[in-house]
């Protein structure tokens, strides 16, 4: 059986990249595909297993590492360009266009759904509010329709979908009239230990970029000048909320994993004001036994506890400083028996067994309709 892997892109990481780590533990065989590939050894090494990828000719494109999202409108046909002909089973990592990989008859094909694509769905009018100029916000908005209409178009190149949280499993619902199962992504907890003794700050970490809602957490801990919120993290979105932060908001940039860690071990609770897909950070803050202030929506309802956290009412300012006062003035004692508890059903050996055990049955069931 020879495999194929097709991922978006890889340039940052993030939770997709952690879950590409692990498909390819489980098959690492698999050849790698994207549109392209910025990493550098040390993420290749630890993301990709030390691999090269096959790449499209997004690649090529001067300043594509700095500037890709502007080269949206060209992602479907790149993405449809990669020849997976010698491939028996194609397990796409989508959330954008690598599920609309082109594939032929025999072969089979499996999308682990991140999501749909975010900013052709969900979240286009959160984009188009960051382009200020009216024509190049009617431009943008003509091409994510285009985006949007393809992306509808080729669902049907996908035979089984396998959706990272109930949330993304009701939006393919939605969005596609395809039904999916349910794998929550790998989340290391055994790599994080619980920290009792906790440091007067608060913790983010996340892609910095306009869906992730910073500025609503810098403005919310405006409010709040004695006390202090860590951002970690890096993307399009970082000089403007260094801009913008007040002196006892400190916009860190890139942490390597270990400090990362610590970080999230020692800080007196993480907050995030995104609504998520599924929220791999948020796992991992509460393995670390770290409290976490998050909005009730999308995949937080499935991963976080009144007992190992907090949910604010909508994305705004006002419910995150009501949300942090709250927090600040009950005091509560979190228990580390419900971190622990909480954060099992979402260990990597259970991913590697509920994954490899789906696609092994519906590989298997699909060669046996080609005898």
């Amino acid at each position: 059986m020879r495999i194929a892997l097709v991922h978006d892109w890889f340039n940052e990481v993030g939770g997709a990249e952690k879950v590409v780590k692990e498909i390819l533990y489980c098959y690492p065989d698999a050849d790698v595909y994207c549109l392209f590939d910025f990493f550098d050894d040390t993420k290749r090494q630890r993301f990709l297993s030390g691999k090269s990828t096959t790449k499209s000719f997004i690649q090529k494109i001067p300043f594509a590492k700095k500037f890709y999202r502007f080269l949206f409108p060209l992602f479907p046909g790149a993405i449809e360009k990669l020849d997976l002909s010698d491939y028996d089973l194609i397990i796409s990592s989508s959330y954008c266009v690598a599920k609309g990989i082109k594939k032929h008859p025999g072969q089979l094909h499996i999308c682990y759904c991140h999501s749909p694509v975010r900013y052709a769905w969900d979240l286009k009018d959160d984009y188009l509010k960051e382009t200020k100029d009216p024509l190049s916000r009617s431009i943008f908005s003509f091409f994510l329709n285009r985006l949007k209409n393809w992306d509808r178009s080729v669902n049907d190149r996908v035979d089984f979908f396998i959706a990272n949280s109930h949330n993304v499993s009701n939006r393919i619902k939605q969005n596609y009239n395809r039904e999916s199962t349910v794998i929550y992504p790998p989340v290391d907890v055994e790599q994080f230990s619980i920290q009792q003794q906790k440091q007067e700050y608060y913790f983010t970490v996340s892609r910095l970029v306009a869906y992730k809602k910073m500025e609503l957490l810098v403005k919310a801990f405006a409010q709040f000048p004695d006390l202090k919120l860590m951002i970690a993290g890096d993307g399009p979105n970082r000089k403007k909320l260094k801009k913008m932060a007040p002196p006892n908001v400190q916009i860190l940039g890139y942490l390597e994993l270990n400090e990362l860690r610590e970080k999230i071990r020692s800080a007196k609770a993480f907050v995030a004001a995104a609504n998520e897909d599924f929220g791999i950070t948020i796992v991992e803050a509460q393995a670390c036994g770290t409290p976490v202030i998050v909005p009730y929506l999308g995949g937080y309802k499935e991963t976080v506890l009144s007992t190992t956290g907090l949910f604010f009412e909508e994305q705004s300012v006002v419910s995150i400083v009501k949300a942090i006062s709250t927090f600040e003035k009950q005091n509560m004692k979190y228990e580390t028996a419900d971190f622990l508890k909480n954060v099992q059903p979402f260990n990597v050996n259970r991913f590697h067994t509920e994954l490899r055990a789906f696609i092994n049955q519906k590989y298997t069931a699909h060669a046996e309709r080609k005898l």
